[in-house]
């Protein structure tokens, strides 16, 4: 049987072949001129948003920061 640390080990290899970087914001924002917001999200929407911003090397803020200016300045 399998321990719980090799499958770990086996999926942080997984995670980390497949994942590109996200990107920094090309001038950063001093954290005085942000502001707090919270959402509800559904238990598994969360985990796997949680997922996606282990595998881009990055937190969660970082990668909803990121696709919301995506859709402002681009509309997508």
């Amino acid at each position: 049987m399998v321990s719980c640390e090799k499958k770990k080990k086996s999926r942080d290899k997984k995670i980390k072949k497949k994942a590109p970087a996200l990107a920094q914001s090309p001038q950063p924002v001093s954290p005085a001129l942000k502001k707090n917001t919270s959402l509800r999200l559904e238990q598994a929407t969360l985990k796997k948003l949680k997922n996606r911003a282990i595998e881009a090397d990055g937190s969660v803020q970082q990668l909803l920061e990121m696709q919301v200016n995506n859709y402002l300045n681009n509309g997508k």
